[in-house]
């Protein structure tokens, strides 16, 4: 037995052949109309992002022949990603808006829908928009740059890395500190222009006020012409004369400005040239709880109870003739 099947076709004025005719038809405008408008906001927008990275890459070669300080370099690399990023994202929104209506896309719900959502979203991520936004002043006003020594919220170290939305700084001891550039309310730049660094001496009130300065003046010019510390110094030192008297202690600040952040060097030789210079000329460190009577100098003591009892001077004081250790006799 044999079976025969038959095929049919629409008629010729069936409902099929009109939805073929109006899916054709509309093929036929998407592709002559639509099309080409799509093809050219593509191009524009690809033409227009091209433009924008090649600027962006001319300001950054520029920068790299022009610029010695790498941190500079460092600043105009940050501030380029960052416009070359918020620029393609302008491009493409403007270019969406142009080719969403040609696809059917109504824009108007999406635009309500999308104002709805920016506010929730900039109420949640205000932190992140202050973040970026001192991020932009930091890098425009050249607070600091990396490798710059710094204090931000409460915190020093040496900078390595800057960016709009937080600053890490490395301290001292090795940690690695986080700040979000929000928190930055102060910056103390460490390393801007020259660092002045004071040296407070003391010396015991029995020695001549002039004679220490002279001294004194002698030591740090000494340094301060010393072939090893000499391209440290920006000017000579500074002495401010006699700053406090407590007890038999009188204070003679010595005053180092040298480059920025180079000043520990110098202040360390000066400070042990100082000490000993004071040795060789017999001139004792001061000491605040010792003061000067008619029977000369004594050393005062606080008890409990608050009051002062007048002792025999410490540095004219016998050695304990008893062992701490063993309480026997020495």
């Amino acid at each position: 037995m044999y079976m025969h099947f038959a095929l049919s076709f629409p008629a010729p004025g069936g409902p099929l052949s009109r939805l073929d005719a109006k899916f054709f038809n509309d093929v036929l405008d998407f592709a002559y109309r639509v099309l080409p408008k799509i093809a050219v906001t593509a191009v524009f927008a690809w033409i227009m992002v091209r433009v924008l990275k090649a600027i962006t890459h001319r300001i950054v070669r520029v920068t790299e022949r022009h610029s010695a300080s790498g941190a500079r370099l460092a600043q105009v690399r940050t501030l380029t990603s960052v416009i070359r990023a918020t620029g393609i994202g302008f491009i493409v929104f403007l270019a969406a808006l142009e080719v969403l209506p040609l696809l059917g896309f109504k824009l108007e719900p999406l635009l309500a829908s999308a104002g709805v959502a920016g506010v929730a979203i900039g109420l949640a991520a205000q932190t992140i928009v202050k973040d970026c936004l001192n991020g932009v002043l930091i890098l425009v006003e050249d607070q600091y740059n990396v490798g710059d020594k710094v204090r931000l919220a409460g915190l020093t170290g040496i900078v390595e890395s800057l960016s709009l939305r937080k600053t890490t700084v490395r301290d001292g001891d090795g940690t690695l500190y986080v700040i979000p550039n929000s928190q930055i309310t102060t910056v103390a730049n460490l390393t801007r222009d020259y660092s002045v660094a004071t040296i407070n001496v003391s010396v015991d009130f029995s020695a001549s006020p002039d004679e220490v300065l002279a001294l004194l003046k002698e030591v740090a010019l000494g340094v301060r012409n010393d072939p090893a510390y000499k391209d440290v110094f920006i000017s000579d030192p500074v002495l401010l004369g006699v700053d406090n008297i407590k007890g038999s202690q009188v204070i003679y600040p010595v005053q180092l400005k040298t480059k920025a952040d180079q000043q520990w060097a110098a202040m360390r030789e000066t400070q042990r040239r100082i000490r000993i210079a004071l040795a060789e000329h017999g001139m004792l460190p001061g000491d605040p709880l010792r003061v000067y009577g008619s029977k000369g100098p004594t050393s005062l003591q606080i008890t409990e109870a608050g009051s002062k009892v007048v002792a025999i001077d410490p540095t004219t004081a016998k050695p304990n003739e008893i062992n701490p250790f063993t309480g026997e006799g020495m």
